[in-house]
């Protein structure tokens, strides 16, 4: 496929970009974030929304500008609390992560979010999809980036027919279809559009090579790891005897799942107790 592979016509393009702008003027979608201007406040939406559904991500993003509005002001609270208020939304590390950020953000930059790629992958938990996601829709920058929903987009409307698509296959396209006089419009419409999509017809995005179905939660590390790092925050220093009594998993996957947060740095063990490592 990729040897056969040639940019779309003219036409082609044009029809895309009409289809999605047509979409995002009768349906686009309205979300806190996108009525800032405010590096920050983009930051913290684009992680939050990492792997977790926009509509969960709402009332947690707007708790937590009230709190913590600026790197300063989430860089001086404590672990404990930062995992406290990201209960619920899952992967824990991402809350982790976003503190730790916020840090950097303060020490190396004067708590001004950075507005170059190769600064904002620097810091913890921002790969190139983030940071080209900051860059546009906190700076208006006209860069090149990919996640689920554009990618359905693009997969619905050049590529009907194919299975196991390269993103490789998609950048171009996406080069070529931008809005460089209105990116952070353009980006949001598309992303609009691609979440429109899989409300009406099959996922677009698992004839990608890239797609993964995430595995059930119940029963899963994630879940241990996820009880685990609330009960700590919420409880304080416990066992992992304290842990197995307190919940119905079973021992040896809260044993499994402690170990890995204590590799990551979430935990920290003194005494036979486990903690929020600070």
């Amino acid at each position: 496929m990729t040897s056969d592979f040639v940019l779309p016509e003219p036409a082609k393009i044009a029809e895309f970009q009409n289809a999605v702008w047509d979409h995002y003027k009768a349906r686009g979608r309205s979300f806190p974030w996108r009525d800032i201007d405010n590096g920050w406040g983009v930051l913290v939406s684009e992680v939050m929304l990492q792997q977790t559904q926009t509509s969960r991500v709402v009332s947690y993003w707007l708790r937590w500008m009230e709190k913590w509005p600026t790197p300063q002001a989430l860089a001086d609270a404590s672990l404990d609390e930062v995992l406290r208020e990201w209960a619920g939304l899952g992967y824990n590390r991402r809350g982790r992560f976003l503190k730790l950020a916020a840090e950097a953000i303060v020490r190396e930059h004067k708590g001004h979010v950075p507005r170059t790629k190769e600064e904002l992958i620097k810091l913890p938990g921002i790969g190139p999809y983030t940071a080209g996601a900051i860059l546009c829709f906190a700076y208006n920058e006209p860069v090149v980036f990919i996640e689920t929903n554009i990618r359905s987009a693009l997969l619905h409307f050049f590529f009907h027919d194919e299975k196991g698509v390269p993103d490789q296959l998609l950048l171009p396209i996406l080069e070529q279809t931008l809005d460089r006089q209105r990116p952070r419009q353009w980006y949001y419409a598309l992303m609009d559009y691609g979440a429109q999509l899989k409300k009406i017809t099959q996922n677009p995005s698992r004839r990608s090579a890239h797609y993964t179905r995430q595995s059930p939660f119940k029963g899963s590390l994630r879940e241990a790891r996820g009880y685990i790092v609330r009960y700590l925050a919420e409880q304080g220093p416990a066992s992992l005897e304290d842990l197995s009594k307190s919940s119905a998993i079973e021992y040896e996957r809260l044993k499994a799942a402690i170990e890995s947060l204590s590799k990551e740095g979430m935990v920290a063990a003194q005494s036979g107790l486990y903690r929020i490592q600070s």
